[in-house]
């Protein structure tokens, strides 16, 4: 059922993060497990990145107003922004995106064509002022994790750019079960042509490129008109959870006008400056909102790989601790994380909280599994009885490098 589902609940059950009415609506905190969490996923999103050629940037969290007055976003959003004005009276505001200050750091000096593409990536917090009735749990929060990229690129190099980051996006939605992702095309509204930066020849340029990469991949597309973001179009992946509801999850947008607000460009062969193109792509787009989704279309039993608690030992009493307290030894030192419940509780009382938790595995150590130095390891979906520690590592240790 739905509700048995909700990301709140299985949150506080599972004990990922809490509200706190001291530290204000929409400001979720993360405890150990959930921490956790946060950082196996940031990590195999970065691992994908790293393999095709992005580097790692890092920024601070606040910015001149001038910044975002020149990018454009100022004057659009400036109503949704947290601003700060300094003792010295200069007007300061919390990052509500990341694009303008990566931005600067590809400006920092030229680039020749050769340099061509620059990949930047960074996992960091922005901050929009929500209205309270609008937050719900981590679907809508104030503080936002996204993990940003922005690729700066010569205009003959945008498909192999897209195709990459598309490739990362099927790779890490499909270990989720989200399989068939429709691609919307988030294009511009060409009746409210006020609410767009840049001349509609470029918009119809870079519209044109996005149908043909999704026509050329055989996606299954919807079309999105004003869907866009206000600087460029966009393909926004829809995935479809457990329970046949419809989320936008990743998103790449192809961008000509921050370079020309920027006047970005690299030295060309011919020794001129070339204007560059801006590729924007969010994985998990904001990483509270994704955890929220994952909790709900798994119902809270995250894989293997991602539990912050992946086997439990239980000694079925005190004669049996001894054992259970070398299994633990063990699978630890393997770099397993595991917990041991040494409490006084009935086997019943342990199997039947330790399924709460949805560990992913449970251990049962008794007289049997003493004599014979093995285990029985209870799964979600098998029971593995007088297996030996050995085998049952090894079967782990493949389980979490195939991310299953």
């Amino acid at each position: 059922m739905a509700e048995d589902r909700d990301h709140k609940k299985l949150g506080r059950e599972l004990d990922l993060f809490t509200f706190s009415n001291l530290v204000g609506a929409g400001l979720p905190l993360w405890t150990p497990r959930g921490t956790l969490v946060r950082e196996l996923l940031d990590e195999y999103v970065w691992e994908l990145r790293k393999a095709r050629g992005y580097e790692k940037v890092q920024i601070p969290h606040i910015t001149k107003k001038d910044l975002y007055a020149t990018s454009g976003h100022w004057e659009k959003f400036k109503d949704d922004l947290f601003h700060i004005t300094t003792r010295e009276g200069d007007e300061f505001a919390l990052k509500p995106m990341n694009c303008p200050h990566h931005i600067q750091i590809f400006d920092r000096r030229p680039h020749s064509y050769r340099e061509m593409p620059q990949r930047l990536a960074e996992t960091t917090t922005v901050y929009r002022d929500e209205q309270s009735g609008e937050l719900n749990g981590l679907s809508r929060v104030r503080a936002i994790t996204i993990d940003d990229a922005h690729t700066f690129c010569r205009e003959n190099q945008v498909k192999e750019e897209f195709i990459k980051i598309w490739e990362i996006i099927e790779e890490f939605y499909g270990v989720f079960g989200f399989k068939d992702l429709t691609i919307r095309l988030s294009f511009h509204d060409p009746k409210s042509p006020e609410k767009y930066l840049g001349d509609k020849n470029k918009w119809k340029k870079a519209e044109e490129t996005l149908r043909a990469i999704a026509e050329e991949r055989r996606a299954k597309t919807v079309e999105g008109v004003g869907e866009a973001a206000f600087y460029g179009p966009k393909l926004d992946f829809i995935a479809h959870d457990s329970l046949e509801r419809e989320w936008q999850v990743a998103t790449i947008q192809i961008d000509m006008n921050m370079p020309e607000r920027f006047d970005l460009t690299c030295v060309n062969e011919k020794g001129e400056k070339e204007r560059i193109v801006m590729i924007h792509a969010a994985i998990m787009g904001s990483l509270e909102r994704f955890i929220s989704i994952i909790l709900e279309h798994l119902g809270g039993n995250l894989p293997l790989w991602l539990s912050p608690v992946q086997v439990k030992v239980l000694p079925i009493a005190e004669a049996h601790m001894k054992y259970a307290q070398e299994i633990f030894e063990a699978l630890k030192g393997s770099g397993i994380r595991a917990e041991l419940d040494d409490s006084n509780e009935t086997l019943g009382k342990k199997i039947r909280e330790g399924k709460n938790e949805k560990v992913p595995y449970l251990i049962v150590l008794g007289d049997k599994e003493i004599k014979n130095k093995t285990l029985t390891a209870e799964g979600r979906t098998e029971k593995l009885e007088d297996i030996s520690p050995e085998k049952f590592l090894a079967r782990l240790k493949e389980e979490i490098q195939d991310k299953k």
